[in-house]
């Protein structure tokens, strides 16, 4: 989910004396895994959050589009999982240039400026061209260019350093020692801020629908190219709605000691009713974007019982998810130089 930063003008031991502190802990044969497992996220997670983050820059951008061409309030915008696993590849392969900055000490302006932009603008032209859902992509203009800088300056100077402040803890979890002690209101600790988790759930929940819309018109049109649909309004009903079961989750499991088939139907009564809010509020201003109207089972055209077993699916997967955020930890500085001090300091102390 994040890239790994690290400039060429730092010195000393590149684990921040992490890997000395482990070694004292465990056997050799797992010191350099232990350390490199709290220094970086695992490489599966930043495809994947490099996939799902590329999705939704392609519903925000294209449903912006449709607005300033038709006036949509619905925001729809397009995507597709071939595209997520292009953004996954291409957003791995800048992470690498990203690296690559410490070979420009001195010319800072130049790597942020010039170099890093040229290799993310090639290479979102060498995805459009090979990409046969937009075909108008293959002719790049002087505007889709403007768009590509801005994006590959956002990339250079906000993404890469804001992704490498995280670090991945997977016994974080396992840390608590008796069951009696769920009443205890400080855990499970939270090492992400809420704005970031809701950012987070809010992008899985576009790119769960262009995956469903995408499947659903393979099957019902026979539509191949695999292109998919969602709404941005969508990023907030799902980050919203996964936030408080997220809550639920955390309040349910960790401090009453419910099993996943008790908070299955509270989670799936929340999302009907949050689903059947929203809708109703979107309605107002013609801005909802679905309609099951032609679907039995439904009530108000806004929520049906057909889309039930999706609803499980995805609340057992929501315990997944905030599994996984309740792992990671985001450290003060871009480097994690503060806490890789702090460890420093209690190793001097201890040789002391």
């Amino acid at each position: 989910m994040a890239s790994r930063c690290r400039d060429g003008g730092r010195s000393g031991d590149p684990t921040g004396g992490l890997k000395e502190t482990q070694t004292q802990q465990e056997p050799s044969g797992e010191t350099e895994d232990a350390g490199e497992s709290l220094r970086e996220l695992p490489r599966w997670m930043r495809l994947y959050f490099y996939g799902m983050h590329g999705v939704t820059l392609d519903v925000l951008l294209s449903s912006v589009q449709g607005f300033l061409t038709h006036r949509d309030l619905k925001l729809v915008g397009f995507s597709s999982p071939y595209l997520c696993i292009m953004h996954s590849l291409t957003h791995f392969a800048l992470e690498k240039i990203y690296s690559q900055k410490r070979c420009f000490l001195g010319r800072p302006v130049v790597f942020h400026l010039v170099f890093y932009p040229s290799v993310y603008i090639g290479l979102q032209i060498l995805i459009g061209n090979i990409n046969t859902l937009t075909e108008q992509v293959r002719v790049v203009s002087g505007k889709q260019l403007m768009v590509h800088y801005i994006l590959a300056l956002y990339f250079s100077q906000v993404f890469h350093k804001w992704m490498s402040k995280l670090q991945y803890h997977p016994d974080l979890l396992q840390s608590k020692p008796n069951p009696e002690e769920r009443g205890d209101a400080r855990w499970p600790l939270h090492g992400l801020p809420g704005v970031v988790r809701f950012l987070f759930f809010g992008m899985q929940g576009l790119l769960d629908e262009v995956i469903f819309t995408s499947i659903f018109n393979l099957v019902e049109k026979s539509d191949r190219t695999l292109s998919g649909h969602t709404s941005l309004w969508s990023f907030l009903m799902y980050g919203s709605c996964s936030f408080v079961v997220e809550k639920l989750y955390l309040y349910l499991h960790f401090k009453r000691g419910w099993g996943t088939w008790r908070r299955l139907p509270i989670y799936v009564g929340f999302i009907y009713t949050w689903e059947l809010s929203w809708g109703l509020v979107l309605r107002q201003f013609g801005a909802c974007s679905w309609d099951y109207s032609h679907y039995s089972h439904n009530f108000m055209g806004l929520i049906t019982l057909l889309y039930l077993p999706g609803w499980v699916c995805l609340s057992l997967f929501q315990d997944v998810l905030s599994n996984v955020l309740l792992r990671i930890k985001c450290t003060k500085d871009v480097d994690g130089s503060s806490e890789n001090g702090e460890v420093n300091g209690q190793l001097e102390k201890k040789q002391l």
